[in-house]
């Protein structure tokens, strides 16, 4: 599977489920904006477009946190992807959104032209699951709870994410992406 890791704000550290798959996976990438920590929106977009030409059209973007964000905003370029795997999406209007990331405020949402698959917990501090699901409805990806794991983060004690790696293999089969 190929696979282009976009996290959110500062990138995802070492206890992170994504920079555990990164490690796993040979043929993951991870994108590589140059304001990790106070995310430019055109920046981030540019950066993503990079690295999803670079990775072709076979690859499934693997997004956390902002990197949702940033994922449907690039994808929405008609870039070259298989499907997008967004987990933990933020509501940009909800009250814990941070002020360093308010270049995505605003940012368009529209059915992409790929599969996507929406992984939320019931108890996402920067999204309540009504936001989550209407941001999933406005792309038109499917939705999945894995129950009260906060925000799916290296917090969250998550590990590698078992569950999580079962839903994006079963994700990818279903693309042919495997």
């Amino acid at each position: 599977m190929i696979g282009v890791v976009v996290p959110g704000i500062d990138g995802s550290g070492e206890t992170h489920w994504q920079t555990s798959w990164e490690r796993a996976e040979p043929e993951f990438t991870r994108f590589a904006p140059s304001s990790w920590s106070e995310p430019e929106r055109d920046d981030w977009r540019l950066a993503l477009a990079a690295a999803l030409t670079a990775a072709g059209p076979r690859a499934i973007v693997v997004a956390h946190s902002l990197g949702c964000l940033a994922a449907v905003d690039a994808l929405l370029d008609r870039l070259p992807a298989a499907g997008a795997f967004l987990v933990a999406p933020p509501d940009v209007d909800g009250p814990a959104y941070p002020e360093a990331a308010a270049s995505f405020r605003g940012i368009r949402l529209a059915r992409l032209d790929v599969p996507a698959l929406v992984v939320a917990s019931d108890d996402d501090p920067f999204s309540s699951s009504a936001a989550t699901a209407r941001f999933a409805d406005a792309i038109g990806a499917g939705v999945v709870s894995v129950g009260r794991f906060g925000h799916l983060n290296a917090a969250s004690g998550l590990g590698d994410w078992p569950e999580g790696r079962r839903l994006l293999a079963a994700f990818a089969i279903g693309l042919g992406a495997d």
